[in-house]
């Protein structure tokens, strides 16, 4: 039975190691068909939902150096969320599911080694996916830019303008050899 648990404990390390966030949700009274369809959901942003001992992702939690204080939040009936993407997009999909569900419920999670309370969590699921925040991004890095071009085109229209206006027109270059010549004649 050791090598047993030592098998489980090493592949959610493996699991947790691979992703930059964990998400813990207590599915009690959520059915088998509904826990599926999560599942599913989840598969489609790049994240999965399984479901562990307590006590060995608790193990795991400590081999991979997370806060101690996930360790009280790892009670009842836990589901154990990870993901190779982003974890708005997962956490997004929570929040819809329990929205129409009212299951699972969040409990904690931990991104990047920090822990994240229910809220924040929450919180990230209203954020934009991360390509509407890459293109909010890149806006803000090109506005100076074309800004800066704007501020250039006027200035160059400026500056071309007075050399514009000293320079007769071109009707009145092409009429003025034209009355010199009429002028000797008439005389």
């Amino acid at each position: 039975m050791k090598a047993e648990k030592t098998l489980l404990i090493d592949d959610l390390l493996r699991r947790v190691n691979a992703s930059p966030f964990l998400l813990v949700v207590d599915y009690t009274g959520l059915k088998v068909d509904k826990f599926a369809e999560l599942r599913k959901r989840l598969t489609g942003v790049g994240a999965e939902i399984h479901v562990f001992k307590n006590n060995l992702v608790k193990k795991a939690a400590e081999k991979a150096g997370y806060p101690g204080e996930l360790g009280a939040h790892l009670t009842g009936q836990s589901a154990y969320v990870t993901g190779v993407k982003d974890i708005c997009a997962t956490a997004k999909i929570l929040k819809n599911f329990t929205a129409e569900f009212e299951k699972p419920v969040m409990k904690v999670g931990v991104l990047e080694g920090s822990l994240l309370d229910a809220a924040t969590i929450k919180t990230l699921a209203d954020l934009p996916s991360r390509e509407v925040l890459l293109s909010q991004l890149l806006g803000v890095l090109q506005a100076p830019a074309s800004a800066l071009a704007r501020v250039l085109k006027a200035k160059a229209d400026l500056d071309g303008a007075p050399a514009e206006a000293e320079a007769p027109p071109a009707a009145e270059v092409e009429a003025a050899p034209a009355e010199a010549a009429a002028e000797p004649a008439a005389a």
